[in-house]
């Protein structure tokens, strides 16, 4: 955000002054000097109207280096936060508005194809057999926000045993279990964390990192099983923290408001969950299980006239389609089927090179030396992992795919 907190001013407010969070591309960086502006380079900050009066300026502390692909970043929690840090969200006013009238869920066409549907609402899992508890599972909702301030709460309600030796590999993504919560705009990618969509996605992890618009942060305390995490995004442009998103743990603000990137701005934003190896509880309201300090409305009790829902994809018919595209090796099969699918959302592509994709975007790495075989339509799987290079990935998801209502292209 544009606000600009200097260190002098916080020094006088008896704050230190906010160290600004390491960036992949520049490394470690001293920010220690007194001259440095609170939200210079980062990319994150407080909302543009937190930082009106040194005096009602929040005491948050942003320490420790940006996490990379290198390794997590470790922090003082205690550190992020000053214990008399006033809190500037207010309690939610009466609203006679209508309220949305449809009931907030994840449609089968908006979730990753290791998410199995369940009989009590809200609830998420995801399949972990063979290769599969390698590969993140994402969900997005179906009520977007586009104005006011709205939360939406998260708890882990299992953690999936795993095979040590298998996890002990070195390409295995790193932690075995992942939560990321936050929101996305419709029709980016269901997992969070894909760098081709990173303009269009903005989320907290069980780590303590916030990453949006390619950069990733240390800002929050970590959370983890039978924790209740809520996230916050406030899109009210009259409140201090406007165009901002938080996160809390069990009632308590976990970090400082972060502020939403101008590519996210204008645009509806769907709560949006990516996990692996755990099982989730998802509450849309209308009322939280940990009440907030202050009085939050939740999506599910969101004015009609602050949200866009998004249609099923349903078929009028009921029926479902499968295309087998037919051509010639090496003759542009692929690039007809790039182009289908793009004219074709709706259709789910079943292949190899889509397993391969799918284990990249969740942190998979290739095995140490050889490859080079393999075609496009049968590409190598050589991660050294067992259950990536069994072809086990492919035969459970040829086992479900007729279960699940979609259209497919195989």
């Amino acid at each position: 955000g544009p606000a600009a907190v200097r260190a002098g001013d916080l020094l006088a407010a008896g704050m230190p002054p906010r160290k600004r969070p390491r960036t992949d591309e520049e490394g470690a960086m001293d920010m220690s000097s007194a001259g440095a502006e609170a939200t210079s380079g980062s990319g994150f900050s407080l909302g543009p109207k937190a930082a009106l009066a040194a005096s009602a300026v929040p005491k948050w502390v942003q320490t420790g280096p940006v996490s990379g692909v290198s390794g997590a970043a470790t922090q003082d929690a205690e550190a992020l936060m000053a214990p008399d840090a006033p809190e500037l969200e207010q309690d939610a006013d009466e609203d006679p508005r209508r309220r949305v009238q449809e009931p907030v869920v994840f449609h089968v066409s908006d979730t990753t194809l290791n998410v199995m549907p369940a009989t009590t609402p809200g609830v998420l899992m995801a399949m972990s057999e063979g290769g599969l508890q390698y590969l993140s599972a994402g969900a997005r909702a179906s009520v977007g926000i586009r104005s006011g301030r709205y939360m939406f709460e998260v708890s882990i309600m299992e953690t999936m045993p795993s095979n040590e030796r298998a996890w002990s590999s070195w390409g295995a993504p790193k932690p075995k279990q992942l939560v990321r919560l936050g929101f996305s705009t419709a029709g980016s990618s269901l997992v969070l964390g894909d760098d081709n969509a990173a303009e269009a996605h903005i989320y907290f992890d069980n780590e303590g990192r916030l990453r949006s618009a390619g950069k990733t942060i240390t800002c929050s305390r970590k959370f983890q099983k039978d924790h209740s995490v809520a996230v916050l995004l406030n899109l009210d442009a009259k409140s201090p923290n406007a165009h901002t998103i938080s996160l809390f743990i069990d009632g308590k603000r976990a970090g400082a408001p972060q502020a939403l990137p101008e590519s996210l701005k204008g645009k509806p934003l769907y709560p949006h969950v990516s996990f692996r190896n755990v099982s989730l509880q998802v509450n849309f309201g209308p009322e939280p299980t940990k009440a907030l300090p202050f009085k939050c409305r939740m999506v599910g009790g969101a004015a009609a006239a602050d949200v866009s829902v998004s249609a099923t994809a349903e078929p009028k018919d009921g029926k479902y389609e499968v295309v087998f595209p037919v051509g010639y090796p090496d003759e542009g099969t692929f690039d007809w089927l790039d182009g289908f699918l793009e004219k074709n959302p709706q259709y789910v592509e079943l292949s190899d090179r889509k397993i391969l994709e799918w284990a990249e975007l969740s942190g998979v790495r290739k095995g140490r030396g050889g490859g080079g075989k393999g075609s496009l339509d049968k590409p190598e799987f050589n991660f050294g992992i067992p259950g990536m290079d069994d072809s086990s990935i492919r035969g459970v998801l040829h086992a479900v795919a007729p279960v699940m209502p979609r259209n497919y292209v195989v």
